[in-house]
């Protein structure tokens, strides 16, 4: 594993991202290791007060959850990661969950509406390292394709 941290996106991927089709349903893969003290900046509220990445991320879910409800967004999935089988054997996650948004759009309207841009403080304070990865959903069934 490198020593490049993953916690907010690159403008190269936000753009191509946005470059989508934004009327289709995303489904939103979200691979997340907390930190083991939340690093606040030192002018913020939380700063020095003790929180763990853990405690810091439920804070940023209390305080955007209405924000991805408005939206529309569900979690669709979520897992308690456990081991590695295939991948780097250094690399592990504290939680891992699957959120859908009725559209790419409504995600764009998410990450851009003010209550969300304060809440993502604490997510930035919170993660050690993520991953965040746009499908295109596709109806289950039987096969792998």
């Amino acid at each position: 594993m490198t020593d490049e941290s993953y916690i907010d996106p690159s403008r190269p991927n936000f753009e191509a991202f946005k470059a989508l089709d934004r009327d289709q349903p995303v489904a939103m893969l979200n691979l997340v290791r907390f930190r083991e003290h939340a690093a606040y900046p030192d002018d913020h509220e939380q700063a020095g007060k003790g929180l763990s990445g853990a405690e810091a991320y439920a804070l940023y879910g209390q305080d955007s959850g209405p924000v991805f409800e408005r939206v529309g967004g569900t979690v669709i999935w979520s897992g308690e990661p456990q081991s590695i089988l295939i991948g780097p054997e250094d690399e592990h996650w504290d939680t891992a969950f699957v959120a859908l948004y009725p559209t790419a759009g409504a995600f764009l309207e998410m990450v851009t509406d003010p209550v969300y841009q304060q809440a993502v403080k604490h997510r930035q304070a919170a993660v050690e390292t993520s991953r965040l990865i746009r499908h295109k959903p596709r109806d289950a069934g039987k096969g792998f394709g």
